[in-house]
């Protein structure tokens, strides 16, 4: 009987588990749904992705390649430790939707009745987000060169608003994806100092200059640093989308900045990159503010397989943790942030163990993370800098902070949520010891 009952044990699992995919499932019915949901966003034309997977026509060559790429599970990206929080934009499929998929190429990939497919996916034209409310676009087209290195470019484009503005969705849209390795776009505030010297719609590099430590620093940046970060684009990252209650906020007369990265390819280019923003429909609850724990100050040593780097950050006033962001070149390996809290516990709140570059992704919080004052938010990241990793640039070579990819970087971004009358800063801000009246 005990022997009964512990194959009973075993087998029953695998019952539920085979009654849950079809025996011979089809595109329409089974696979389509499963593409809808975790894969056209990015697979559908004018999107990153190299081929669309919108139609069983455009489907069908690729049926092998993704029963390689969910087996392994490469695709959909997805890096997270799942041991480590719960995150509302997982793009990890599920048994059910691995095998589902598995057995409808093995069973040679039919079609199936088009009665049975879903409804269409709606997707807005060129844009991740909704149908944008106002575009912002570089005034005119820059030329990228076939070879050398280009610096940043800095683009000042005033928004034209004149009252403040709440956004819910905002998405940054390389116009060649060829050429642009990254992009951010910044709020500069009216009354700001930073950049003052660009004038509107006219690419600008900052002067550079040595300091006394012998590195580069930009002098447009000595007054206060660069403003608050309004949306990026990076290889894998999808847009920005706030939930009901919670939007950035640009205020009247500011300016947005792009800082375009530029990569030469070989051949000649151009680009005439975007931005894409959808209002609030009514006033948020709160502010959503973009910071970061980041650690210039390290040296890669030519060949280390392993190197750490830490960085850290205090909260100086409560806050709610909405999401973050690891950030890391070539040789980036991993990454973790831990919440130290003034309680003396701590928690992992999100590991990375195999950084890739080529997925630059956002983890939303399933539930966003109440922080209160005192919280240390601890970042570490390792990086390999040696032969064994295949898109290290030069393992003979030392590395340190840079904006090239062939230099490295260390950032932990992540978002907060605060009240709408809160001074961001202040989050971060010590608080001096009152004086004694005494």
């Amino acid at each position: 009987m005990a022997v009964r009952s512990f194959l009973l044990g075993l087998v029953a699992p695998a019952l539920t588990l085979a009654a849950t995919i079809p025996s011979q499932p089809t595109f329409y019915k089974d696979v389509l749904p499963v593409l809808q949901n975790r894969c056209q966003q990015c697979h559908r034309a004018g999107e990153a992705a190299p081929m669309s997977l919108i139609t069983y026509k455009e489907t069908r060559p690729w049926a092998k390649a993704i029963r390689e790429a969910v087996i392994t599970r490469k695709m959909p990206p997805w890096p997270a430790d799942p041991h480590y929080g719960k995150f509302s934009n997982d793009r990890s499929l599920s048994r059910a939707e691995i095998d589902t998929l598995v057995a409808w190429t093995d069973g040679g990939a039919p079609e199936g009745d088009p009665a049975d497919a879903p409804k269409p996916a709606h997707f807005v034209s060129g844009w991740g987000i909704h149908k944008p409310d106002i575009v912002f676009e570089m005034p005119n087209e820059f030329s990228v060169p076939a070879a050398g290195t280009i610096d940043y470019q800095y683009i000042v484009i005033p928004s034209g608003f004149t009252e403040d503005k709440w956004v819910q969705e905002v998405e940054a849209r390389p116009g060649n994806r060829q050429v642009v390795h990254h992009m951010i776009a910044y709020i500069r505030p009216p009354g700001s100092h930073w950049l003052k010297d660009a004038r509107p719609g006219i690419p600008f590099v900052p002067v550079k200059e040595e300091n006394r430590d012998k590195r580069k620093h930009r002098r447009d940046e000595d007054n206060g640093g660069p403003p608050e970060l309004l949306v990026g684009f990076a290889p894998g990252m999808p847009p920005g989308i706030l939930p009901p209650g919670q939007a950035k906020l640009v205020q009247a007369g500011s300016d947005f900045v792009f800082q375009m990265h530029y990569t030469a390819n070989g051949k000649p280019g151009t680009d005439r990159s975007r931005i894409g923003l959808v209002f609030a429909k009514e006033p948020p609850r709160e502010r959503i503010y973009t910071a970061g724990a980041s650690n210039e100050k390290f040296e890669i040593p030519a060949g280390d397989p392993n190197y750490e780097v830490e960085s850290d950050i205090t909260f100086q006033e409560p806050a709610k943790l909405v999401d973050m962001m690891p950030h890391m070149h070539l040789r980036g390996k991993d990454f973790v942030y831990t919440a130290y809290y003034p309680t003396g516990e701590s928690e992992i709140l999100l590991r990375v163990p195999k950084y890739d570059f080529s997925w630059q992704l956002f983890y939303y919080l399933r539930e966003q993370k109440s922080l209160p004052a005192g919280t240390r938010l601890h970042c570490v990241a390792h990086f390999d800098n040696s032969p064994n990793n295949p898109a290290n640039p030069d393992p003979t070579r030392a590395v340190r902070w840079g904006d090239q990819s062939w230099e490295e970087m260390m950032i932990g971004f992540f978002d907060v949520a605060i009240p709408t009358n809160k001074e961001p800063m202040d989050l971060f801000r010590e608080k001096k010891p009152a004086k004694n009246s005494d």
